[in-house]
């Protein structure tokens, strides 16, 4: 009877670990940045939800999928799963913009406005390509990285400056710069080596990159927040139990609030610690400022041109 006993306990572990699965996932941002971060507790919270039967193995800094690569990458099931700056597909159909249009949410509350309109639509073009949403997460509201300092539009006339999504490059264009689409990742060698002279970015990014080693002036423009979201392969989704479906589905939700709230926290301390080391932190100058609306006012009647039905769905369910 021992042995017995013995023998079906085995044979129980052996079968719960048949059923056990495991997912690749290819996360956007460094380790220590607070959205990889948010990403690892949404893992450790799928494996405790489901009691062990999805792990989720979380590999940062688009290591597996680099940005451009990460949607087409799930969709064809090279990994099952992964996070992707949402705007970055804004040339496979101008509404996935939404988020980086400047001054359309500038705030948090309005960002999680903005993704509540959104998010209907992107769901269902994510799903005619083969994709389930997760969640999304914000970055914190976008400001200016200049080695000089900013008086107004003028001030970027002829600056190489980054872009990293289509909306990032005709703003560059509109303030009188030069686009050059430079990977997070390859920012700090870009300013040295000339490459650019100036961005549009996240304090995160900005102490991601150290950017006090090659940018004196940080304006807190406060542009736009542009979000991270997290898909699944529809075929990897769909093969999974009722239960861990249910346990994916609450640990992203619960992700979704950890990640406004990091946000939140992170958007502080980085930009006290690009002042900490040395940069001058500033609000955007009255005349960029000015600049800045005339832009915005640009931009978003292109946007709403382009993204026709689904962008006026996203403004009116703002409104």
């Amino acid at each position: 009877m021992k042995h017995f006993l013995i023998g079906t306990a085995i044979a129980a572990l052996t079968a719960g670990l048949a059923h056990a699965e495991t997912w690749q996932m290819s996360a956007d941002a460094p380790d220590g940045n607070y959205l990889t971060q948010n990403i690892r507790a949404f893992a450790d919270d799928v494996a405790r939800l489901s009691d062990g039967e999805l792990e989720i193995d979380v590999v940062s800094n688009s290591v597996l999928l680099a940005r451009t690569e990460l949607k087409r990458g799930v969709q064809r099931g090279i990994v099952p799963i992964g996070e992707v700056l949402i705007s970055a597909l804004g040339n496979e159909d101008p509404v996935y913009s939404a988020d980086a249009v400047p001054l359309m949410a500038t705030t948090f509350d309005e960002a999680r406005a903005l993704w509540a309109a959104s998010r209907p639509i992107f769901e269902e073009k994510l799903a005619e390509d083969g994709l389930v949403l997760l969640y999304a997460a914000p970055w914190p509201p976008q400001g200016v990285y200049m080695n000089n300092e900013v008086i107004d539009a003028s001030s970027f006339d002829g600056v190489k400056f980054r872009a990293y999504n289509p909306s990032t490059a005709r703003l560059a264009e509109l303030l009188g710069a030069v686009p050059a689409t430079i990977a997070t990742s390859e920012i700090s060698q870009a300013f040295s080596t000339g490459v650019i002279n100036g961005m549009i970015t996240s304090p995160s990014t900005g102490v991601d990159s150290q950017a006090w080693d090659f940018v004196d002036y940080y304006y807190d423009v406060q542009a736009f927040l542009p979000k991270n979201m997290v898909i699944v392969n529809q075929s990897a989704y769909d093969a999974l139990s009722d239960d861990v479906k249910a346990a994916l589905q609450e640990a992203a939700a619960l992700a979704e609030d950890r990640g406004f709230e990091m946000a939140e926290v992170a958007t502080v301390e980085a930009t006290q610690t690009m002042a900490d080391n040395g940069m001058t932190v500033l609000p955007a100058p009255e005349g960029l400022a000015a600049d800045f609306e005339a832009i915005a006012g640009t931009m978003s009647a292109e946007w709403l041109e382009q993204a026709g039905e689904d962008g006026q769905k996203i403004v009116e369910a703002m409104n």
